[in-house]
């Protein structure tokens, strides 16, 4: 699908002379849009006269004085250029009718019925743009009792199950934990990318729904088959794995190393790395089965042996062995370490205000290239100007928009 004069940035990738009208604020929308700017889209990000609130949500922040930022804006919103409008205002709702009717996609996460109060209900999107892909992004979907409850990640990883599974066993402190980053938001953020691209494909209208809620279920996967097949919520087991024994982290002479055993061959090398030969012919251990039966008489013999020796050590014997296991990172020691910045996965932009600016990397790259980080996270409205005169603006109009506020 080619938009009017969406190829005027040059940008480059799969997705070139594709135009996307984001209206979508905080996370999971941004996510998705930056997914398909990094894919060459030319993706125009409206955001209301204050900003998207993530570019308050801070600290830590980056710039000092009016020009400070939130890492967390900074964090997903590359490849896009940004305009500031009041949708409040009838200018500015003009405006935006204006971009959606020469946009490819939209993205947008209103309540349902949002879009409708401001006279852009499906009926008038068709009208402007009968070819527009439209992705709706929201809490619960926009039917069913909770479908107009807002939606927020921790909330989402609550009633979908996930912060259930997620944690220390029962007995052992704590509760249900949500995940570290905010995974409901990103996965929704995924699966509507996904869906777009989809659409994209079949070059016709299309309107596409995901909730956090849905993208939440849909992400349980093997622990949701678990509890249909045995009729019960899985129990929280830490860092354990429900169906795979030993799949977890054990304490070392000095640390914790993850260890992840995923076949009889690899149980057998783990073993013989142990120096616990006896453990491979022990019919409590024989296989995974029998092992997750098993697993509360296997972990202290392995836990008991791990503790023996350093980290360093182990890691070497298991590499060697062809055991898959690795050391418990943290964020900064993750993106240090050797095969992370062999894969290029951290990177750096330049930033009109803040220079060279530190970004998470690509984590796929395309044997044809043109998948980059070409634009930095946009200052507010820095682009109005030039995506209004791309709009048919002439100078006197944008200056008249500007003395109402609407921009």
């Amino acid at each position: 699908m080619e938009s009017e004069a969406s190829g005027s940035r040059g940008r480059v990738g799969p997705l070139a002379g594709v135009r996307v009208c984001d209206l979508s604020t905080v996370l999971a929308g941004p996510y998705c849009t930056m997914i398909l700017g990094d894919l060459g889209a030319d993706v125009i990000k409206v955001e209301p006269p204050g900003g998207d609130a993530t570019r308050g949500y801070g600290p830590p922040w980056v710039g000092t004085g009016d020009q400070r930022v939130a890492a967390y804006f900074l964090s997903i919103n590359r490849n896009k250029r940004s305009l500031r409008l009041d949708l409040r205002s009838e200018a500015g709702r003009e405006v935006v009718r204006r971009l959606i009717a020469r946009s490819d996609v939209l993205v947008e996460n209103f309540r349902p019925g949002g879009l409708d109060r401001l006279g852009l209900g499906e009926e008038a999107l068709r009208t402007l743009n009968p070819r527009l892909v439209h992705l709706a992004i929201s809490g619960f979907g926009p039917t069913g009792p909770d479908a107009t409850k807002p939606g927020y990640d921790f909330i989402a990883q609550a009633v979908g199950g996930l912060m259930s599974v997620t944690g220390r066993p029962d007995g052992e402190g704590g509760g249900p934990t949500k995940v570290g980053v905010a995974i409901s938001d990103i996965v929704t953020g995924l699966f509507g990318c996904i869906a777009v691209l989809a659409a994209l494909r079949r070059e016709q209208a299309e309107r596409i729904d995901v909730s956090l809620l849905e993208s939440t279920l849909a992400v349980l996967i093997n622990q949701a088959q678990n509890a249909f097949v045995e009729g019960a919520p899985p129990a929280r087991r830490g860092n354990a794995h429900p169906n795979i024994v030993p799949y977890e982290t054990f304490a070392t002479a000095d640390g914790e190393i993850a260890i992840a055993v995923g076949s009889e061959r690899q149980w057998r090398r783990f073993c013989r790395a142990l120096e616990l030969e006896n453990l491979a012919d022990d019919p409590r251990f024989a296989d995974n089965d029998a092992r997750v039966r098993n697993r509360d008489q296997l972990r202290p013999l392995l836990a008991t042996r791990l503790a023996e020796r350093s980290s360093a050590v182990w890691l070497e014997l298991l590499d060697a062995a062809e055991v898959p296991a690795g050391p418990v990172n943290d964020v900064v020691a993750a993106f240090e370490a050797p095969q992370a910045v062999a894969r290029d996965m951290s990177t750096s932009v330049s930033h009109p205000l803040l220079g060279e600016l530190r970004q998470v990397g690509l984590p796929y790259k395309l044997a044809g290239g043109g998948v980059s980080i070409e634009l930095p996270p946009p200052l507010l409205g820095e682009h109005s100007v030039e995506i209004l005169t791309e709009l048919g603006y002439d100078r006197a109009e944008i200056v008249r928009l500007g003395g109402t506020g609407a921009i």
